[in-house]
């Protein structure tokens, strides 16, 4: 996220507010007039914080973590009101960061939220840090999930199991790749091994298939 605030910061002409916990990177005033805050030094919690950060008229919220429903419900409101908003989850992919922020909700307003998120989301990417196969330290391996149409109708729908399969085929049109997509290419390019990518898959048995082993439970022919 420091490194996504810091572009706009450098190319942009923008208002940018971040509410973190801590503050780990302090920006300077670029391009763009960065305010930062600080939860228990500047404000109580991320929910109370973001009550008034539209009063600050800011053009980009910053968000250091969604850890409840306070938070979350006030940073869908930042983005339906036209902020562009970033946040962090803890999470392990784009589909079960979905599903984490819709089942914070009581189930009588997951509807409404399925509804607000198919408009507002712009992106969900998911990273991991893989030793690599020289051990000169890791190497990024990433998720990318851009909402197309047929992703925001999905989640509109309460069939966010489907969008998967929207982000396997969308690599070359929307930019998007799967976890497994990204570790293949590490492991193609010689930059981590086959083991590592088992190892960190979210889904163990594509990339088996795609590293060309056969699945478990089936014998080598």
């Amino acid at each position: 996220l420091a490194a996504m605030i810091d572009k706009i910061n450098r190319e942009r002409h923008e208002h940018i507010v971040t509410v973190e916990d801590p503050i780990e990177f302090v920006h300077v005033h670029k391009s763009c007039l960065v305010n930062q805050r600080e939860v228990f030094s500047d404000t109580h919690s991320f929910a109370q914080s973001l009550k008034h950060v539209l009063r600050q008229d800011p053009d980009i919220v910053l968000i250091g973590e969604m850890r409840d429903l306070e938070t979350i419900e006030a940073s869908l409101v930042v983005a339906e009101t036209g902020h562009l908003a970033f946040s962090t989850l803890h999470t392990n992919c784009a589909v079960q960061t979905i599903n984490r922020i819709i089942d914070v909700f009581p189930p009588h307003q997951q509807a409404q939220v399925r509804a607000q998120l198919s408009l507002v989301l712009q992106a969900v990417i998911s990273q991991q840090l893989i030793p690599r196969r020289d051990g000169r330290g890791r190497v990024l391996a990433a998720e990318v999930m851009i909402p197309n149409a047929a992703i925001r109708n999905l989640i509109r729908e309460e069939k966010v199991h489907q969008i998967y399969s929207q982000m396997q085929v969308g690599q070359t049109k929307f930019g998007m790749q799967t976890m497994s997509q990204s570790l293949i290419a590490l492991v193609q390019q010689n930059v981590i091994t086959p083991e590592e990518a088992m190892g960190h898959a979210t889904e163990i048995e594509e990339v088996r298939t795609m590293l060309g082993q056969p699945r478990l439970g089936r014998a080598a022919g």
